[in-house]
């Protein structure tokens, strides 16, 4: 059965009698409530388990961040604050996540600095999925602007370990301070210490 993203389900003006939707679980509340989102929206939609006849095993597994597969029947749903909700009939585990290392959690939101230096984390958070939307809107709206006037949209020069046409000598691009360069034994400059791992240039090729 192919997956239906949560923003449909939650745009949805009816019922569905069986749907299956995919994504990552942001909260599990009294072994029944799952707060599911998978990304095409900051909103969540809420899974209703029926934790009598789901085993020990697998409710354990429903940690935040974990990867699941629900799938069951689109209802109107009977808490405040959401039009639907999926009452859940089969539930799958697609990834396992350990509740206790997983950084971002609801009641311990990851600091700013923390997201600056696990970038990867950034799109699970509402701030930083709402400013992406902003800029994605912004984005298009200038691209789609400058496409009517009959520009073109060139590519700035790529990051290359090649150097295309003496690029190196040109353009080099490199993390490594000036004034204490780290070196190899001969004397040369330690790429491997450098932000790609090795010496890169711009390319103008």
């Amino acid at each position: 059965m192919k997956h239906t993203k949560v923003k449909e389900l939650l745009n949805s003006t009816s019922t569905l009698n069986e749907i299956n939707a995919k994504g990552w679980v942001r909260t599990f509340r009294n072994n029944q409530f799952i707060a599911l989102n998978d990304g095409s929206t900051i909103n969540n939609i809420q899974c209703v388990v029926d934790f009598e006849n789901t085993s020990e095993e697998t409710l354990k597994r429903i940690t935040t961040g974990a990867a699941i597969s629900v799938t069951g029947a689109l209802v109107e749903s009977q808490g405040a604050g959401q039009k639907y909700e999926i009452q859940v009939s089969k539930l799958e585990i697609l990834g396992d996540c350990d509740a206790e290392k997983f950084p971002i959690q609801p009641k311990n939101k990851p600091s700013l600095d923390f997201l600056r230096e696990n970038a990867h984390l950034r799109a699970r958070t509402n701030m930083f999925g709402a400013i992406m939307r902003v800029r994605s809107v912004l984005s298009f709206a200038v691209h789609n602007y400058f496409q009517e006037k009959g520009f073109v949209y060139v590519n700035t020069p790529i990051i290359t370990g090649s150097d295309a046409e003496g690029a190196g000598e040109m353009f080099k691009v490199t993390a490594l301070p000036f004034d204490n360069t780290p070196r190899t034994e001969d004397g040369k400059v330690n790429y491997k210490e450098d932000f790609f791992g090795k010496e890169t240039n711009l390319t103008v090729s």
